[in-house]
């Protein structure tokens, strides 16, 4: 999810951030989906988004008093890589990620719905508005069900990624 937050603020698509990290944009899918990275995508992640390295830690977690608790391996791991200063770590808030999951979740259902105006016609001008299976094919809408699990893994992106990004900061009422 941080990683999401992190190229929603910068208004990058995906395909943007697998391109300037050098990963493969399943990659970055899959993180986004909270898969755990490996040391050298946390450090091309960390290059890029100039945070420090432990922001990609999944097990990370905070303590009471706002510090992070890493194993001895993990500074040691981030030790070596530390030749420069770096941002401190970013952290996402619960009311951040439910605001991007509704941003995810709005844009999804407006993809739906636009997918659902443009295909009807056309089923009306091949099938007719009056033949038995056109009712089926309403209630089966296989086409919208395929198109929106394509959008759901953003294999189609019908709307920028900064729409997405103002929308989640519209239901937070500030900046992500």
């Amino acid at each position: 999810m941080i990683i999401r937050k992190l190229r929603l603020k910068r208004g990058w698509s995906q395909e943007h951030l697998a391109h300037i990290s050098g990963l493969n944009v399943r990659t970055i899918q899959r993180l986004e989906r909270g898969q755990n990275p490996s040391l050298e995508t946390k450090k091309s992640l960390a290059a890029v988004f100039e945070v420090d390295i432990s922001t990609f830690d999944i097990s990370t977690e905070k303590t009471n008093q706002g510090e992070s608790t890493m194993t001895q391996q993990d500074h040691l791991m981030t030790d070596n890589i530390k030749s420069e200063p770096v941002k401190p770590i970013e952290t996402i808030e619960q009311d951040e990620k439910e605001a991007i999951e509704y941003a995810k979740g709005v844009k999804e259902f407006l993809t739906h719905l636009l997918l659902f105006v443009v295909f009807i016609p056309v089923i009306i001008y091949k099938k007719g508005l009056f033949d038995p299976t056109f009712s089926w094919l309403m209630l089966g809408w296989g086409i919208g069900v395929t198109f929106h699990g394509l959008n759901a893994f953003e294999k189609l992106n019908f709307f920028k990624v900064d729409w997405e990004r103002k929308i989640a900061e519209k239901k937070l009422g500030r900046k992500l």
